[in-house]
């Protein structure tokens, strides 16, 4: 009797069970075969009814998705000489630029342009976006970068409840956010990718189980550990490849930048590699002063980056610590490392207050300068001053801090790999336009070797980097990406 009940209410949970299966089956399939089907449908009216109403006449409405614009980097420049290039082109056109910078009036933003870049505008107009916070690395201890990106269509969201451009333009990489545009609004989505959300190096980096600042010390110490952050990157890799072939047009900014593109996205035929417009044009102009003229008081190395952990500060500290065992007292005391950057956000000023304390901890902090968030005339003034340029991130996307050093006529030692490596600096001998390096001991000795160079020996190498950084120029940028963008219009 026992043994039946018992059998009974086995039977009974199953039929229950597979009840439940069936009735979530059901829900699922009316969620995703109905609802969610009536759901887009029901935004895509909604946005196209907004877009009719606010649409201005005769006239295609641009979007530009940039939530940093304030910052002053090389990504912003980018920005402004894009919508430049717009404004001379084309007359029948509004451009919108969706910012995540609150606090900031339009009129204080425009002006930063102009003292940070030399850049004049016409009249653009702001959406400020409220949710920024969302795509803070803060917000996500772990898998952050699913995490930032799901938050960047959150954002995103938000830019396009707001506005409904004809032409969406992201030039920060948020790719996550195409989809939206281009199936809710039907915008035409175009891309300028700087560095991609993942890249095959970092997948690389967990393999072979390297500390770095995106694979903490826990993960590459932990084989197991790593293997899941392995599928972890290899399933997102896909999705995002998925995001980014919504773009109609895609812009990169160098060969690194494209090749790790075109190998995640799959999409050569509409990607484009368009250089950053970089100040080549004022900076060729600048003289060659005699280095004994200059360095009657000091050497100076000069660091264009903002304070972020890629850009890798702490590298060039390191370096000037090395570089005082290698130079003798006298040239010591003329040595000074200028750390010109551009702070975004407490982190960033976290950072600066890291750096100090390190350079007081080497003993080199009265030969190390900080000049944060420096006005144009103010970073023209340091490349006078300056004899050599000094970066240090790997695998830097491009690098137009370096091309601006070497205009400026500094002899310039960047880090050996990504954009300076394929795209910037030449090594031949007979055509040497910097120095590339990538351990510490070899930036000090390359410094100290470049200290003790003569007159006409540094000459040769700034003559031919100036001559060589004519293909990155703003007028170039100017041509090739209206040529890219055009058909659009």
């Amino acid at each position: 009797m026992v043994l039946i009940c018992c059998l009974m209410l086995a039977i009974g949970t199953l039929v229950s069970s597979i009840c439940l299966l069936i009735s979530s089956i059901i829900l699922l399939s009316f969620l995703l075969l109905i609802l969610f089907p009536m759901l887009i449908i029901f935004l895509r009216q909604l946005l196209a009814y907004k877009k009719n109403l606010n649409k201005p006449i005769n006239t295609t409405t641009i979007g530009i998705f940039h939530p940093y614009c304030n910052a002053g980097g090389g990504g912003e420049r980018v920005l402004w000489k894009s919508i430049e290039s717009l404004q001379k082109k084309y007359k029948n056109i509004k451009i919108y630029v969706y910012t995540g910078d609150v606090d900031v009036k339009p009129d204080e933003m425009l002006k930063k342009v102009k003292d940070t870049f030399d850049i004049n505008l016409d009249k653009i107009d702001f959406i400020y976006l409220t949710r920024r916070k969302w795509v803070e690395a803060y917000m996500y201890p772990r898998l952050t970068l699913l995490a930032q990106s799901i938050g960047s269509m959150y954002l995103g969201f938000e830019a396009l409840y707001a506005f409904q451009p004809d032409i969406f333009i992201d030039t920060m990489g948020y790719a996550f956010t195409y989809p939206l545009f281009k199936y809710l609004a039907g915008s035409k989505v175009v891309s300028y990718t700087h560095y991609p959300t993942i890249s095959t190096d970092m997948l690389q980096q967990v393999q072979q189980r390297i500390v770095a600042h995106n694979n903490h010390q826990t993960i590459a110490n932990n084989p197991i550990l790593s293997r899941v952050k392995i599928i972890y990157y290899q399933l997102f890799s896909v999705l995002y490849g998925y995001m980014g072939r919504c773009a109609d047009i895609v812009m990169v900014n160098s060969t690194w930048t494209e090749e790790h593109i075109n190998n995640i996205w799959k999409c050569p035929v509409k990607t484009f590699r368009v250089y950053p417009p970089c100040d080549i044009e004022h900076l060729v102009k600048l003289p060659l002063d005699d280095d004994d003229d200059k360095t009657n008081e000091s050497i100076r190395i000069v660091s264009v980056a903002q304070f972020r952990p890629e850009k890798n500060h702490k590298l060039m500290i390191n370096v000037l610590r090395e570089v005082r065992d290698i130079v003798d007292d006298n040239v010591w005391k003329k040595i000074r490392l200028v750390l010109v950057g551009s702070c975004r956000n407490d982190d960033d000023k976290m950072r600066v207050d890291e750096l100090k304390e390190l350079s007081k901890t080497l003993g080199i902090d009265g030969n190390v300068e900080f000049k944060l968030n420096v006005t144009y005339d103010e970073l023209i003034d340091e490349f006078k001053k300056g004899t050599i340029g000094l970066h240090a991130m790997w695998n830097e996307h491009f690098g137009i801090s370096v091309v601006e050093c070497m205009a400026a006529g500094l002899i310039t030692i960047a880090n050996n790999s990504g954009g300076p490596r394929a795209d910037i600096v030449k090594t031949e001998f007979d055509n040497r336009t910097g120095f590339l390096a990538s351990a510490v001991i070899e930036y000090a000795t390359i410094i100290a070797d470049v200290i003790h160079m003569n007159y006409d020996e540094k000459n040769i190498i700034r003559n031919s980097a100036r001559l060589d950084v004519d293909r990155f120029s703003s007028k170039t940028f100017e041509k090739e990406f209206i040529r890219v963008i055009e058909p659009l219009f």
